[in-house]
């Protein structure tokens, strides 16, 4: 995607985070506007469309009195910051980001506006909050406990693949300040379950299909994926590219089950989403981001998709079933 070619929405939902309630902007006559960075979403993603479902079920009417500035780098990772200018630019009231990269373009690109962060690794560790309980500066959000999953992410794999004795491990490049923690806990993790990581990196998802065989020549008999939104916006690329080399994968959000993945275990996304509207409803009625908390994951959701299990020749342990959220057939 070219710098400027971006996708406007121009909407009218606002928030509140549990009741239906007219919007600070009906009662004033003002339009708000909301930005979304991502650097791997499209608008159609089913964690956006969450988003505006939740904001639009309590009262907000598109076209009439909030507009959404949507702002994607998927199609050209280096022009972010670009876009998070652009946003600044727009005049946005608060700003959605859903990565560790989309925050920091943002951060950059204004230190007032507000900004609804979506991270995979710990705020306060990269230094983007003072603290969860009072952020500080301009960002506020959740939190996706990326690295502290990838224990029960391993075992859940080992368990479902015979014999498994190496994981590679795919991540986005770009993004390396949210992938090194999660790295880094993956293979302490795995020394402690007997198996051995190999990892390989891309940085768009053209590199996808390459990246996997990589991984497999390197002998890995089954896959992971970081928490990323580029990862995340690719997902069905991603599914279809592991098992076009017959490599087991576990995936760290429901949705890449849904796209074709074997397993996924994470936090629900679109819970996360919903909450999000949430925080952004509260600074549209005049709450600052420094004084809402840093919030961590609610809910968590395991799915086994039993269709790719087949397609690799797997048999799933009856055990892992009776302990799926979800089980595709």
């Amino acid at each position: 995607m070219l710098r400027r070619d971006f996708i406007k929405v121009v909407g009218g939902f606002a928030a509140t985070s549990l009741v239906p309630a007219t919007s600070s902007a009906q009662q004033t006559g003002r339009v708000a506007k909301v930005g979304i960075l991502t650097s791997g979403n499209h608008l159609s993603s089913p964690t956006i469309e969450k988003f505006r479902r939740e904001l639009r079920d309590v009262g907000y009417v598109e076209g009439h009195d909030l507009v959404i500035e949507f702002r994607s780098s998927a199609l050209a990772p280096a022009t972010l910051q670009d876009l998070a200018t652009e946003l600044v630019q727009a005049r946005v009231d608060v700003l959605v980001a859903d990565s560790n990269v989309s925050v920091v373009a943002a951060k950059l690109a204004s230190t007032t506006i507000p900004i609804v962060a979506i991270l995979g690794v710990d705020p306060v560790a990269t230094g983007l909050i003072a603290s969860y309980a009072r952020p500080g500066g301009n960002i506020t959000g959740f939190t996706l406990l990326a690295p502290e999953l990838g224990t029960k992410r391993l075992e859940i794999l080992k368990e479902t693949v015979p014999g498994l004795r190496r994981v590679g491990v795919l991540w986005n490049s770009i993004n390396a300040v949210n992938a090194t923690p999660q790295v880094r806990a993956l293979a302490d993790a795995a020394r402690g379950l007997g198996l051995e990581v190999v990892t390989t990196t891309v940085q768009h998802r053209d590199e996808l299909t390459e990246a996997f065989s990589r991984l497999k020549a390197q002998g890995a008999g089954a896959v992971m994926t970081l928490a990323d939104a580029m990862l995340f916006g690719e997902r069905k690329r991603v599914a279809d590219a592991a098992l076009a080399v017959k490599l087991p994968g576990m995936f760290p959000e429901r949705p890449f089950a849904d796209a074709g993945g074997l397993l996924s275990y994470g936090p629900d996304v679109l819970d996360t989403f919903k909450r999000v509207a949430g925080h952004v409803d509260r600074i549209l009625k005049g709450a600052k981001a420094a004084d809402l908390p840093f919030e961590q994951p609610a809910r968590f959701e395991f799915a086994i998709n039993l269709k790719t299990a087949q397609a690799l020749g797997l048999t799933v342990p009856p055990t892992l079933l009776t302990r799926a959220d979800e089980v595709i057939e």
